[in-house]
This record gives C-alpha cells, structure tokens and sequence, in this order.
C-alpha cells in the first residue's frame, strides 16, 4: 500500500489525467482508500481528523459539542451491526462535549467500538480511546495525559501550587508575600471548579474502562483505577502534551492492539491517515468526519459548513 510520497504521486498523477480540481482529487482517493479498509475489515469506519498540526490555533479544531453534528451524519445510514472502527486524530477538547459524544456512539453501537490512532490522539481524545473496547495503535503512535485544563491551567497543578503556598506560608508567614500575588491570581471557586473537573475526567474515564474494555473481567475495577492514575499522574507525567507510547499504554494496562501484527491492515490504516494529512495539510479544511460511504462534515478556514454527500 502507498506510504506518504506514494499518495502524494497518485493525487498528483490523478489530478493530471483527470483534469480535476485538486480538493476533489483528494476526496476521491482518501475516499477509495477509506472503502478498501472496510472491506477489509468488514467493520464500519468513521475518521475524526483534526488539522491542528499543520493549522494549529484554530478555534473550534478541539473535541467540541459541534462535532456532535458530523457523527450524526456519518452514522445515518450506517449498518450499525458491524460495529465502528474509530479514526482519531486530535489534541483534545471539551470534557462535556467529549462524554456526550461517547454517549451518543455508545447508543449507536453499543461497546462494539475500536479506537484506531495512526499517529496521535491527546487528553479527550485518550478519553474517548478509553472508552473502546480495544485500541489500535501503530508504533509511533501515541495517546496522552487525561489531567484536565481549565482556561489554560492544568487543574493538578492549580491545586498542586495552593497546597505548596499553605505549606510554606504556615512554615513562614513572611512567604505570604510571595504567594499573595501568586494566588491572587486565581478567581473565587476555581479551586473548586479544578477539584471537580478532576473528579469528573477520572470518573468518566474509570467507569468506561471498567464496563466497555474490561467488561466482564473480575479485575475491571483495579486495572481501571490503575490505568486512570497512570494517566492523570500529573507529577510523573511532567506535562499536559506527554507522549505515551504503544508498549507504555500496554504497561499501564490498556487493551492495546499493534497494528503491525496485521501487514495488510497496517497498509491500509497508514494510508487512510497519509490521505488525510494531505487534505488537511493541502486544502482549507481543518476538520474532518467522514465515514466509509464518503459522507463526510468538514469545517474550513472561512468556517464554512460543507456537507458532502456520498456519491
């Protein structure tokens, strides 16, 4: 199957013979190749692309309640028997926006869900990860830290820099000048709202863990805690954008799947994602969900709305 250059060639050489435009020469051979994996897998697919390495800082590229609106269109007319193999490319998003979501895929296809991550899938993207029943990861690919962020401040830390402040200024009042400004900082109730946000990510992400990808398991509870201390470890991860990769997913205790084992998969997972980094990095779109059928939600640049039925 194709790699990066060789997708690169065939948009190029098809753009040639066929004299067409180049987004919709990208359409048709990301859309050639989104159909030869299902059926090679005979599983449903939907893809969840972010442009935010190549178009980073754009408002609304995030895991956000909008997106709602582009699995409802990729999953209507869908056999949802076969289940869902998940494309996830994204930095993360909104906590509410990414439980409803799984809520909402969850009601579709039951725990008969797949994460597939070619090449990255942060904070709320590991979140929905999580809540599969399995996670396909290549070797360079990587999930990250689940410790949510509010306004930009990670959440353990707010919380990590009050108990340090009482600390030191009960050691030595002379350090409430120091810290004064510091937490001063800090509007009222958001101690609390970071205390809760945490409780609610950790929640959200153990009680999936247990009843979707342990499910059935007697050890669901502690290797759900495990893996949910594993992630949120704000300490140990040192970082909001920690890369965690395949074999330390597997050592904290994720159900995860190396596409590698599978040649033929491996070939067509890779080429799947190459053909939408080209169209993310190549066009004005910066977020794409699609499914195998070639229906596809695509928000671009000028934040306009395409819908592009399937042909």
């Amino acid at each position: 199957m194709p790699n990066w250059g060789d997708v690169l060639k065939e948009l190029k050489q098809f753009r040639l013979e066929k004299t067409s435009e180049a987004n919709s020469t990208i359409d048709i051979i990301r859309r050639r190749y989104l159909k030869r994996l299902y059926n090679h897998t005979g599983r449903n697919v939907i893809a969840y692309y972010s442009g935010f390495l190549s178009k980073p800082g754009i408002e609304l590229s995030d895991i956000n309640d909008e997106d709602k609106n582009g699995f409802m269109m990729a999953i209507h007319g869908l056999d949802r028997s076969k289940g869902l193999d998940l494309f996830l490319h994204t930095p993360g998003g909104n906590i509410a926006a990414t439980q409803s979501i799984v809520d909402y895929l969850q009601a579709m296809f039951g725990h008969n869900i797949r994460a597939v991550v070619p090449q990255i899938a942060m904070s709320a993207g590991t979140m929905i990860a999580c809540c599969c029943k399995d996670i396909l990861l290549c070797s360079h690919s990587n999930l990250g830290p689940i410790d949510p962020h509010l306004r930009g401040l990670p959440a353990y830390g707010v919380i990590n820099e009050f108990r340090r402040a009482h600390r030191e200024i009960k050691t030595d009042p002379t350090k409430l000048a120091v810290w004064q400004p510091i937490i001063g900082k800090y509007h009222p109730t958001f101690l609390s709202q970071c205390e809760n946000a945490i409780a609610r990510s950790n929640e959200f992400v153990q009680k999936q863990l247990e009843k979707v990808m342990f499910e059935g398991q007697k050890n669901a509870k502690n290797n759900a805690i495990k893996i949910v201390k594993s992630l949120s470890d704000y300490k140990r991860n040192k970082g909001h954008d920690r890369h965690i990769n395949p074999d330390e997913c597997i050592d904290m205790g994720l159900k995860v799947t190396k596409i590698e084992t599978d040649q033929d998969l491996q070939d067509l997972v890779l080429t799947v994602h190459h053909c939408y980094m080209h169209t993310l990095m190549n066009t004005p779109a910066f977020k794409i969900i699609e499914n195998h059928k070639g229906s596809a939600f695509v928000k671009t640049q000028i934040e306009q709305l395409i819908p592009v039925p399937a042909k």
